[in-house]
């Protein structure tokens, strides 16, 4: 009994901690009078099919800011023009935070935390401390849907591999931006890559798991488009011929909130268009990290958290090669961030803590808009030590994907022993007559111990469901919304902005 009410004081305590973060940041967002601007460019895109108008040639908000979202998207932001501005924005604002909650759940479940204390405990604490990193607190700002995304592709890749709809989250995100649609790429070669006669039997029945889940993505992302194209054809038409081929229309690349490859090159060069350099290192880039990500899933069993770490690598990769990835669109940093901190406490590294407490410095720092900034087109003139500083997100990415590289490559050429669970939370590896089950399976263990098997979570298992034996398977800070900031979004991932339309700089955001 003590220690079911020791349980309830954790979380009712962690919710009330939460609670007060939360009322604090939405006072503080209300304060500063943040417009919501992107929120708004939804609701106008809604409003324009329910016209019948021309999507991408529409223009909304003072600003007069365009859309670069697929058409499907579109569709679903219809709902948005039944309610009153202000409504939204409080729905809005309130639906982000329950993402918030909902991503750093899955983070955790992902890692495979916490053991000592109730997960809603430690996912409402984490999430009260979350809320105030940059990339949560712009996203919230703009009204954003990158939480939500994030949280689709994270629960879709954390489901049971023998559910039928498998894969149809990540498909869906990729319809309403197009950016997920590496985590399908992903799944489709780790799953051919097993095939390979050199393949341990577990790995090979996971690679059927995986083609299975990337072609019920890619069959839910071809039936977004197809549904698109049924009601918008007009739209649909001018988006895939064009608007998806113009990453221009998104904003300056050069904007110091342009957190992809693409910006930082464009900064190095002082130039709007970097080009072929651009271009190749985003192939190197893309290639590097889908093959550290491809790694982590093949090691399975070998590798702890291998699911968490070949997803974030993933998260991380099409950031960086996405030709705009603005600071926002960087809310992967949670699931990175849990997953170091995990990984801390599970080697009882002190160089590891330090790695996830300097992570954590970053994306809480605002660090990036301690540069030159707005209109003026300042990036363009920027000194080593302010182009190293607007840099930050994607340097950490690099680092993180060079430490998943190593602990990946490690894990696979490791010969596998079969371990008993500990509090401690060492990983049981299927032996004879385990199966297949993969991912954090919570189930009984030896002593008082949970039993923790940490193989793909991808795989035909379990998934990361902890149902055990479930079967085979812009200015930094609060200012105002109009003040000098950054823009948002990707070609074909978001509410575009051109150059001089954006409130916050002259590059724009969705």
């Amino acid at each position: 009994m003590d220690a079911v009410w020791r349980r309830v004081a954790w979380t009712a305590g962690a919710a009330a901690g939460c609670a007060a973060s939360f009322a604090g940041f939405w006072a503080a967002q209300r304060g500063a009078h943040v417009s919501m601007i992107d929120l708004m460019v939804y609701r106008a895109e809604g409003a324009t099919v329910r016209g019948g108008g021309d999507l991408y040639a529409m223009r909304a908000t003072y600003a007069r800011l365009p859309t670069t979202y697929p058409p499907f998207a579109a569709l679903l932001f219809v709902p948005l023009t039944w309610l009153r501005a202000g409504t939204m924005r409080t729905a809005a604002t309130a639906g982000n935070l329950l993402l918030l909650v909902a991503l750093v759940t899955l983070s955790l479940r992902v890692a495979g935390r916490p053991r000592r204390v109730p997960r809603a405990a430690a996912a409402l604490a984490v999430a009260a401390v979350a809320v105030w990193c940059e990339p949560v607190w712009t996203t919230l700002r703009y009204g954003q849907v990158n939480l939500l995304l994030a949280v689709l592709v994270l629960w879709d890749l954390t489901r049971p591999a023998a559910h039928r709809w498998a894969g149809a989250g990540t498909g869906l995100a990729a319809g309403i931006k197009l950016t997920p649609a590496l985590f399908a790429v992903l799944l489709a070669v780790a799953g051919l890559l097993a095939l390979r006669r050199a393949a341990r039997p577990e790995v090979r029945a996971w690679g059927a798991a995986y083609r299975r889940r990337a072609l019920v993505a890619a069959g839910t992302f071809a039936g977004t488009v197809a549904v698109a194209a049924l009601a918008l054809p007009y739209d649909s038409r001018r988006f895939w011929t064009g608007v998806v081929l113009a990453p221009d229309r998104v904003g300056l690349g050069e904007d110091t909130a342009n957190q992809s490859l693409r910006g930082v090159v464009a900064r190095l060069q002082h130039t709007g268009d970097p080009g072929t350099l651009w271009l190749t290192a985003a192939v190197l880039a893309g290639a590097a990290g889908l093959a550290v990500a491809v790694t982590a899933l093949l090691a399975g069993d070998r590798l702890p958290y291998g699911a968490g770490w070949a997803t974030v690598s993933c998260a991380l990769t099409a950031l960086l090669v996405s030709p705009v990835s603005w600071s926002h669109h960087w809310v992967w940093a949670v699931p990175m961030l849990v997953l170091l901190g995990s990984e801390a406490l599970r080697r009882r590294d002190p160089r590891w803590a330090v790695g996830t407490a300097a992570g954590c410095a970053l994306f809480c720092s605002f660090a990036l808009w301690d540069v030159p900034h707005g209109p003026g087109r300042h990036e363009l003139r920027q000194s080593a030590p302010q182009m190293l500083l607007s840099a930050g997100y994607p340097l950490a990415a690099v680092a993180f994907l060079a430490l998943a590289g190593t602990v990946a490559v490690r894990a696979l050429y490791t010969t596998p022993t079969r371990s008993v669970s500990t509090a401690d939370g060492v990983r049981l590896l299927p032996g004879p007559g385990d199966g297949a089950a993969v991912g954090p399976t919570v189930g009984p263990a030896v002593g008082p111990a949970v039993e923790l098997t940490t193989g793909p979570a991808l795989g035909p298992g379990a998934g990361l469901t902890g149902d055990p034996g479930r079967g085979p398977a812009h200015g930094p800070g609060p200012g105002p919304a109009d003040a000098p900031g950054p823009g948002l979004a990707a070609p074909g991932t978001g509410s575009a902005r051109p150059a001089g339309a954006n409130p916050r700089h002259p590059a724009g955001s969705s």
